[in-house]
């Protein structure tokens, strides 16, 4: 029979049977594909507190003490990667963000500061994920070296000052250096305009930095100690960590011809003044050679048992005085011996003396050289017959050639031109 049609209700019966039997097919589906979502859960980041044992590794160990300053400090993961690395330093009180960096593998963290602060409490704070995103944290603490003693250096010029062409920054320290190249290296002397600038040392306790010529008039120094933690001996480290400047003013160099018994005074290459002078006589004749002004004082009191000339002198009252050397040569004013002495004979104990009034006066030789200088300007003495000064006498480094001066730098001659900035 053809053209033979189901009703319309038994076609409707065998679409639901057709479409049971396809969703039968499809219930057996999830079993078939439950490995494959198992492994997309696995490789997601997880809370799961059973990360890698051991994962996260802190260099000191957790509760390590007396940690040196130039030891190791980093964190690793044997596996997987860093997420978050805080690290903070404690001293003095202060807490300080420890800043570093982790590696572009994720492996490693390292500070950007190559040493540790000594007298210090460290704290690290490590959130890390390992190869199967499993989550780790781990917090460890450290204390690092306690010196058992410390060294400061006192500085000279003053901060702020303005000072001669012929100054030179000295140091001196509060206990003897050994490490004299950890030092020299901590101590930066630059100035502007640029120029060379060399350190040289006297001795375990003194360290001096001139440039190769007289400063340029107008420069900016800047004296920067990073002595805090540089071991100056054994047991022994800086404390200091601070920078000042002082100014340079006016390029002003006198000299003193010893034979002539004058001092001719000459400012930026002009000749201001000729002054007649005394100076050391017999037997104590002056320091011939290049000194510098270090202080400057309008009255003080010169007794001779202080220079090893016994009762020789006790003026209580020396007016306009002007140390030239650590051993007691002053240029300054004298009003006790006759005025005509001055420019005629030298008298004096090895001073130069000027001549001035009792308690001092505006008008006199002596009152208008000691307006017209500034701690750091040169004096130099010729023809007394006695031996030049030596260069750690006063500030007695220009009687150095600047090879010489250079010999006394503890560091290599690459590296010892600190003030090139």
């Amino acid at each position: 029979m053809t053209g033979f049609a189901l009703p319309r209700a038994l076609r409707g019966l065998c679409a639901l049977a057709a479409l049971a039997t396809l969703c039968g097919c499809a219930s057996d589906a999830p079993r078939a594909v439950r490995p494959h979502a198992a492994a997309s859960s696995a490789a997601a980041p997880s809370d799961d507190p059973r990360p890698v044992a051991g994962l996260i590794r802190v260099t000191p160990r957790a509760g390590a003490r007396d940690v040196r300053a130039a030891d190791r400090f980093e964190v690793r993961v044997r596996q997987g990667r860093l997420e978050r690395v805080r690290a903070v330093r404690i001293r003095d009180g202060v807490r300080g963000a420890v800043g570093g960096r982790i590696s572009a593998d994720g492996r490693r963290w390292r500070p950007d500061a190559r040493r540790l602060a000594l007298a210090a409490r460290y704290t690290v704070d490590v959130v890390a994920r390992d190869a199967e995103g499993h989550r780790a944290t781990q917090h460890a603490e450290f204390r690092t070296y306690v010196p058992a003693h410390r060294f400061v250096a006192a500085v000279a010029p003053d901060p702020g000052a303005t000072v001669g062409t012929g100054m030179i920054v000295s140091l001196a320290f509060s206990r003897p250096v050994v490490d004299r190249a950890a030092v020299e290296r901590a101590v930066r002397v630059t100035a502007r305009p640029r120029t060379e600038v060399a350190g040289h040392w006297f001795g375990a306790y003194r360290l001096d930095f001139r440039p190769r010529r007289r400063w340029t008039p107008g420069s900016l120094v800047t004296v920067d100690l990073r002595l805090r933690d540089v071991r100056g001996a054994p047991g022994v480290y800086g404390l200091q960590r601070r920078s000042a400047t002082f100014r340079v003013g006016r390029d002003q160099v006198s000299t003193v011809d010893a034979a002539t018994h004058t001092m001719t005074v000459v400012r930026g290459g002009r000749t201001l003044r000729r002054v007649p002078v005394t100076t050391g006589g017999p037997g104590t004749e002056t320091y011939t050679g290049r000194m510098v002004i270090s202080e400057k004082a309008r009255v003080i009191r010169m007794n001779g048992d202080t220079v090893g000339f016994g009762g020789a002198y006790d003026i209580k009252d020396v007016p306009h005085a002007m140390r030239l050397t650590a051993t007691g040569t002053f240029l300054h004013g004298n009003y006790w011996v006759p005025s005509g002495t001055f420019g005629a004979r030298n008298v004096s104990h090895g001073c130069i003396g000027l001549r001035d009034a009792e308690h001092g006066n505006a008008v006199t030789p002596a009152a208008w050289f000691y307006g017209a200088s500034l701690v750091g300007d040169t004096v130099e003495v010729i023809n007394s017959g006695r031996r030049p000064v030596l260069p750690d006498n006063g500030l007695g480094g220009w009687n150095l050639t600047w090879e010489e001066w250079r010999a006394g730098s503890a560091l290599g001659r690459t590296d010892s031109s600190t003030g090139v900035d």
